[in-house]
């Protein structure tokens, strides 16, 4: 996808304005996959702009696609913003989702566009990361512990009870690492490798995010996540050090999906015309939101994870958002690890 060129060209590009409408009236009802202080962030600026009232909840991506299927006959979401691409992908593929050119997709990085076509349009690319650990360095100073930089490093037992990641199957975070494992081992090693994993887990947490928000506080020493998210806990003050695995890693397209059926359908084309432009993703910083955004010509935070150094494997956006595939490794992971971990 040439990510490693578009985040530099990015970095390089300054910020363009979106000519956006005059206020407007009525209601708009999301449900926002990002880190709550954004969601906030979004929901509050978008109501400024244009007068429009937000009903924002804030879910986790596997959270959400849940809700989604299950409100299918009668949709109480209007539009569903950010959290990874897979479920956004997979949602697409079942018809929960509605088909929407923007006319924003021509100021995108490629791989936004290729997200929109490989879902018939049925959802965008509006940030990307890589998928990392953060640790807390006080702590394994303090236990005298081994940083580690490779997920085979993770299987230590100086680790046991020392690592917190999400549970796959509310997390769209943990899905990507699930599904970024079994395509650098192949999956039957994957398995065998969360197996011995799991003994150094303390919990699996709902949340993609919140294993870092642990380790930052001292609650556990790694948490397995987007390192936008631990690199946001060290600009906040705390001692987490981010690292990319040495294996390879994977990475997140997060996405952004009109729901089928939406009964403010204006004014959720409104919100993704908006969430596309130059000037509100560059502002996701203010929200300690690090990820490469979308738009070319948005700014990319100094403080956010460099492609160019992290070792990106050709992530299967295809193959591991198809609802098959998800469900039959979710299916895996239940039997093989969840009832291990209870």
């Amino acid at each position: 996808m040439g990510l490693v060129k578009l985040a530099a060209a990015a970095l390089a590009a300054g910020a363009t304005f979106f000519a956006f409408s005059a206020r407007a009236d009525g209601n708009l009802n999301l449900i926002c996959s990002a880190d709550v202080v954004i969601c906030e962030q979004m929901e509050g600026a978008f109501e400024k702009k244009t007068g429009i009232s937000v009903n924002m909840v804030r879910l986790s991506s596997g959270e959400t696609y849940a809700k989604i299927r299950a409100e299918a006959r009668n949709p109480k979401t209007d539009i569903w913003w950010a959290g990874t691409g897979d479920p956004h992908l997979q949602a697409a593929s079942e018809g929960l989702t509605l088909e929407y050119k923007s006319p924003m997709l021509g100021e995108l990085h490629e791989w936004a566009v290729k997200q929109a076509e490989s879902a018939g349009y049925r959802t965008v690319g509006v940030y990307a990361g890589a998928l990392g650990w953060g640790y807390n360095t006080e702590i394994f100073k303090q236990k005298n512990l081994k940083e580690p930089k490779c997920w085979a490093d993770l299987l230590d037992p100086s680790f046991k009870g020392e690592v917190q990641i999400a549970n796959p199957n509310s997390s769209g975070t943990a899905y990507t690492a699930l599904a970024t494992l079994v395509q650098i081992m192949g999956e039957a090693e994957a398995f065998d490798y969360l197996k011995k994993l799991n003994a150094n887990v303390s919990q699996y947490t709902k949340s993609g995010s919140a294993p870092v928000k642990a380790a930052a506080r001292g609650e556990t020493a790694i948490g397995i996540v987007f390192m936008h998210d631990a690199v946001a806990q060290t600009v906040e003050g705390f001692p987490v050090k981010s690292v990319a695995p040495c294996e390879g890693t994977g990475y997140e397209i997060g996405s952004m999906s009109i729901i089928k059926g939406t009964k403010n359908l204006d004014n959720a084309k409104k919100w993704y015309d908006w969430a596309l432009s130059a000037d509100v993703q560059s502002s996701m910083k203010e929200a300690k939101s690090f990820q490469l955004p979308s738009n070319k010509t948005a700014k990319v935070p100094e403080e956010a994870p460099k492609f160019e150094d992290i070792k990106l494997i050709d992530y299967d956006f295809k193959t591991y958002g198809d609802p098959a595939k998800r469900k039959e490794l979710l299916e895996r992971w239940d039997r093989e690890i969840g009832a291990a971990a209870n």
